[in-house]
């Protein structure tokens, strides 16, 4: 019998885990106790947290993620109240969550990726009265900032010691925020500081402070270099980084696996396999650096609580760090990290699969019957089928058959015919909503073709692939496999039997069994299936009765006579498509129509005789959740560690990365990228797939796309919130994010139009004040910006230099706000440099060079933008925005794309934003807060279709 605390769950987790998010509460009196949301991302070292995360599974299920927190400071007891109550809240929804016990300073990166760009460690707790930090007085501190996709913040003593060449800093000062980037820092590690300065900006000093990157041995630019190391007792060499016990990197080991009874382990001997895991039973699983908890379906509550105290122990009595990470999963809802120590991980049977409702529902019920009155239940909204994003229309398309060492082009009234033994490459050439050409390149690889013509199509694909100077989304795509965006390329497809390539005719030969290759006046007998362009493809089947199927229509052909068969489940599109295969396949041919139960004798002799066939609907492939990967090889083995809660800025340009969708596996490559690491994308892509494929059921056919950064198709920025002005910007990881974040960074001498004004200091005046500058400062010698002047005559020289570049700069920011226009950067360059036109900005020297960067306070990247477009806006005789903001109204007719009486200065990409909301409803037949919660390509279909786009 359970005990009767869990038969009346908490109330604090009465009806939680219903809708996507995250939930928090924090441990206070023994209790948990829901947190306000404007807390979320606050974690107190003398506290512990319970966090919830829910996320939206397919088929309409929900799955959960518990994390457990306990601060550095946090009592014993507290933190055995949230690892209680953490069992709790998983059987209040269900008993299927993931769980996960988070140390302060060490936490998982799903946890840090709840809270972008990263949590806030803060001294004190509940128990100890802590003080709100904006009832505090400002207190300057130092932290140390790693982490390229998600941070790890750690505050350090304000202290030249706790400085060190391989990290980077943060030093957040009441009026200033610094970041100093180590000369060994990572870049990628310099980018992600940038927005965790943002963010401190914006959450502690309301927006209003300036901001300067100090490059560790750079001190071209020696008023912010100065104000920096004045705050540190003045310059002096800075000592190599020590790295803490907590520090060292903990290593997996190969997985041992213990049972767990009556609070004593038990070392199983064999080779790790999933059968050896029984269904009420708990388990162990040491694996070095992560220990894990295995939970059966049908255990019990108090089980589970004490397997989850035993894991604890175990840490302890083996005195492994304190840090060591524990996670408990539960059957069927394993992570990849956990069935990554298994050789292979066979699919489910009858067992509480991920998403499943019908293993959800055992689980449910079960819990039910021990007491537990089960929360959270609530199906999502059942999934539509949706059409995916397609290709661009009214493209260029090429297609060319593999045929020996070269590739034969496809005449124009074959395209759309593809062999089963035949290899093809289909090159299609269109313009994006950019006007920017565009290419997608892909291999068919027939299921009957030679392994050499693969190979050759392979070659020859990567050839053209580097003569369009690597641009093309490049595909590998089996038979049977093909992907909507492939498919709708041709109207219509239709795959034949046979092949007419020389390996073809050679292998038949080799193997002298007959050629059974499609003809025109053979017997045929294709199956059409799909409504829809992007899966309305046709498949030759064998000719025989037992090929047909009640839910599809058949074209029959016997000699010069063609049957389309309709089965009583078809559609009326599949029957007009039926008729436009027909008369791809035989143009001009009389058709014979016969629907299921009234065919003729003709057409069940052409088959070979009446016998029975299927009426049932093929099941379809399950749909999954996306997911995104880097990896690493050791000893050869490809590992890979996902990236949570992934969005286009974690595509970061040294890198490649891997999106698996379960139905299509891309390998993302950046562009900073070696070249020798570019070639070898395909390969990566290859063995992810047999890793996936063994542990997560991937099927080892499904396409695969290598794309490469700046060249993303829809059909992959789908999977993202893709802002498409990002993948514009050139650079490494830092130089991206700081002119995205920033805005771009400014020459010393800008452009003639914002510097002409008469109330500005004027280019002549400017490069005066900059040459000064330039002549006051001497490379060699280190000059510390101290409140007071050098007394020095050099000193009074830079000083008065410093002085009157302040004054040029001071009066055009002025200006400038006069004007509604902030500058987001102000350059610090030492020597003055030709005016630059607007198309270079984005080639400007950053920190990377050496520069030291000064951000204004308070100004907005909207803003920014606003005034590099300020000479487009003086042009637009309509404003599409109101004085208080608001945005004009505009009719239909003025907003079409291809209206005789356009609007100027609206944002072309969101035309339907200036719609009244009546006559939004009416063109789209929904209100603008239903069209914008839908997905952005489905947005751009329905903007097309009634020329909005």
């Amino acid at each position: 019998m359970m005990a009767s605390s869990t038969k009346n769950l908490d109330p604090a987790f009465q009806g939680v885990g219903q809708k996507v998010g995250t939930e928090i509460w924090r441990i206070e009196n023994f209790q948990p106790v829901p947190l306000s949301k404007a807390d979320y991302g606050k974690f107190y070292s003398g506290d512990s947290y319970i966090v919830l995360q829910t996320t939206a599974g397919k088929g309409g299920a929900y799955l959960y993620d518990i994390h457990f927190w306990l601060g550095k400071d946090t009592s014993q007891d507290e933190a055995g109240t949230a690892a209680i109550k953490t069992v709790e809240l998983d059987a209040a929804l269900g008993g299927r969550a993931v769980q996960h016990r988070e140390l302060q300073g060490h936490e998982s990166d799903k946890f840090l990726s709840y809270f972008k760009p990263c949590i806030i460690p803060l001294e004190g707790g509940v128990a100890s009265g802590f003080k709100k930090p904006e009832e505090e007085k400002f207190e300057t501190r130092l932290y140390t900032c790693r982490g390229k996709r998600v941070v790890r913040l750690k505050q350090v003593p304000f202290a030249r010691s706790s400085l060190n060449h391989d990290d980077v800093f943060i030093s957040d000062t009441e009026n200033k925020i610094f970041q100093f980037n180590g000369a060994n820092s990572n870049i990628q590690e310099r980018a992600k500081a940038l927005e965790v300065i943002q963010y401190l900006k914006d959450k502690y000093h309301e927006g209003k402070c300036d901001v300067a990157i100090i490059d560790d041995g750079k001190l071209q630019a020696e008023s912010d270099s100065g104000e920096f190391w004045v705050l540190f007792g003045g310059f002096a060499p800075i000592g190599k980084k020590t790295v803490s016990e907590d520090e060292h990197a903990l290593e997996s080991t190969p997985g041992k696996l213990y049972s767990i009874k009556d609070d004593q382990l038990k070392l199983e001997e064999s080779a790790l396999s999933k059968a050896m895991l029984e269904n009420n039973k708990c388990y162990l699983l040491d694996c070095g650096a992560e220990v894990f908890v295995w939970v059966g379906r049908v255990t019990q509550v108090e089980d589970r609580k004490a397997a989850s105290k035993a894991a604890e122990e175990f840490v302890i009595n083996q005195n492994r760090p304190k840090v060591t990470r524990i996670t408990q999963v539960i059957q069927g809802f394993e992570t990849r990290s956990f069935k990554s120590y298994f050789e292979t991980w066979p699919a489910s049977t009858g067992t509480a699969a991920s998403g499943g409702e019908d293993g959800r529902g055992k689980v449910a019920a079960l819990l039910k019957q021990q007491g537990v009155d089960v929360k959270g239940m609530a199906k999502g909204a059942p999934v539509n089928e949706e059409v995916p994003p397609l290709l661009e229309g009214a493209g260029k398309l090429e297609v060319w058959r593999i045929n020996g060492n070269a590739k034969t082009p496809v005449p124009k009234e074959e395209i759309g015919k593809f062999y089963s033994g035949d290899c093809y490459i289909v090159l299609y050439t269109y313009h994006s909503s950019e006007k920017k050409e565009e290419y997608f390149l892909a291999c068919w690889l027939g299921k009957d073709s030679v392994q050499d013509d693969w190979m050759m199509a392979n070659r020859l694909a990567n050839t053209m692939c580097n003569s369009l100077k690597g641009r093309p989304v490049q595909g590998h795509i089996v038979q049977g496999k093909e992907p909507p965006q492939f498919i709708a390329l041709f109207q219509p497809m239709v795959i034949l039997k046979g092949g007419v390539s020389s390996g073809y005719k050679k292998l038949i030969a080799d193997k002298n069994v007959n050629d059974d290759t499609y003809t025109s006046d053979g017997i045929a007998l294709i199956r059409v299936s799909g409504t829809s362009v992007h899966n309305n493809k046709a498949v030759q089947v064998e000719a025989v009765a037992t090929s047909l199927s009640s839910t599809d229509c058949f074209l029959l052909q016997s000699g010069n006579s063609v049957f389309i068969w309709d089965g009583s489940s078809s559609t009326f599109e599949q029957q007009q498509w039926a008729a436009k295969v027909a008369e791809f396949l035989k143009p001009g041919a009389t058709l014979k129509h016969a629907k299921e139960g009234t065919e003729s004798s003709a057409f069940w002799f052409a088959l070979g005789g009446k016998q029975s066939f299927t009426t049932k609907k093929v099941a379809q492939d399950t749909v999954r959740d996306p997911h995104l990967y880097t990896f690493s090889f050791s000893k050869g083995k490809l590992e890979v560690t996902e990236v949570h809660n992934f969005s286009q800025d974690d595509l970061l340009t040294e890198d490649i990365l891997i999106l698996d969708t379960h139905v299509e596996v891309f390998v993302w490559v950046g562009q900073s990228v070696d070249p020798k690491e570019k070639q070898k994308a395909f390969e990566i892509g290859q063995k992810y797939m047999e890793l996936a494929a063994a542990l997560e059921g991937l099927s080892p056919d499904v396409p695969l796309y290598k794309v490469t950064e700046g060249n993303e198709p829809c059909f992959f920025t789908t999977y993202f919130s893709w802002d498409g002005t990002k993948a514009i910007v050139q650079g490494n990881s830092f130089q991206k994010k700081l002119s995205l974040l920033f805005g771009t960074v400014f020459h010393a001498s800008e452009s003639s139009a914002r510097s002409s004004s008469p109330n500005h200091g004027g280019p002549t005046q400017r490069a005066s004040a900059l040459a000064a500058l330039s002549s006051a400062f001497n490379p060699s010698m280190l000059k510390a910006a101290a409140p007071k002047p050098s007394r020095s005559s050099q000193g009074s020289q830079r000083a008065a230099a410093v002085a009157a570049l302040s004054t040029v700069l001071t009066a055009e920011q002025k200006a400038a706000q006069s004007e509604g226009i902030t500058n987001r950067f102000r350059s610090r360059s030492p020597s003055p440099e030709p005016p630059v036109a607007d198309s270079d900005k984005t080639d400007c020297t950053s920190t990377e060079m050496g520069d030291t960067l000064e951000i204004s306070a308070g100004e907005s990247m909207e803003e920014r933008r606003s005034e590099e477009n300020g000479a487009d806006s003086e042009m637009k005789e309509d404003s599409p925005v109101d004085e208080d903001g608001s945005e004009h109204i505009f009719s239909y007719e003025q907003l079409k794309s291809k209206s005789t009486n356009p609007i100027r200065g609206i944002d072309y990409k969101r035309r339907e934003s200036y719609l009244s909301d009546d006559e939004f409803q009416t063109i789209f037949g929904m209100t603008k807060e239903a069209f914008y919660q839908q997905p952005k390509w489905k947005q751009d279909m329905q903007k097309k279709k009634v020329d909005l786009f």
